[in-house]
């Protein structure tokens, strides 16, 4: 993905202890359906629920008909550039998994030329493990985790279940994961050379 300008932003999990967040840089043309992609592969997220970028009073997803002109705008139409321009502040709002409510708050760091060598999206900092999906949002998360460390808690055995007895929620996030997740994109969405007619 070429672009002459990137975003370098931190993402961070918002109401999650430990802290979880990365910073990435992002080309500023990329469309906003990918950056909710890059997003999921810098978290370790499944990509198995809904999701929504909210930029000031506007947001981004993918419409469902069935909601009509109320839902998100189609985050597949706009890119990051253009949700920035209208924006106040440097902060927008990324929701993933509407059921657990995962909110992560994205700052923005800054605006740079883009390095011709390098490829992006790129992994600049990686902070703390996510929690698992479906583990109940960030209230039910640190309430198995407090179950999880007591053996005499009512609900240790549901904790275990659902969290798993090797979980470290101290654990590190797997750096070379990242890296080889974001390389996969950068060369899925590479422009593909035309072909001669």
């Amino acid at each position: 993905m070429s672009n002459a300008f990137v975003v370098r932003m931190t993402i961070t999990l918002d109401d999650v202890t430990p802290a979880v967040s990365r910073m990435i840089e992002v080309p500023l043309g990329i469309r906003l359906d990918r950056l909710h992609t890059v997003f999921q592969a810098a978290l370790a997220w499944t990509d198995s629920h809904l999701w929504e970028l909210t930029f000031g009073r506007t947001d981004f997803g993918i419409p469902d008909p069935e909601y009509g002109f109320d839902g998100p705008l189609d985050a597949r139409k706009a890119t990051l550039a253009e949700a920035l321009e209208g924006m106040r502040g440097k902060t927008f709002r990324y929701l993933y998994d509407f059921g657990d409510a995962w909110e992560h708050s994205v700052k923005i760091q800054g605006i740079a030329s883009a390095n011709l060598q390098g490829s992006y999206p790129r992994l600049l900092e990686a902070t703390g493990m996510r929690p698992p999906e479906d583990s109940g949002g960030p209230w039910g998360y640190a309430e198995k985790l407090e179950a999880l460390a007591d053996p005499a808690d009512e609900y240790h055995e549901e904790a275990l279940d659902a969290l798993g007895d090797d979980h470290d929620p101290n654990a590190q996030p797997d750096i070379d994961l990242i890296h080889s997740r974001f390389a996969a994109l950068t060369k899925k969405w590479a422009p593909r050379p035309r072909k001669a007619k």
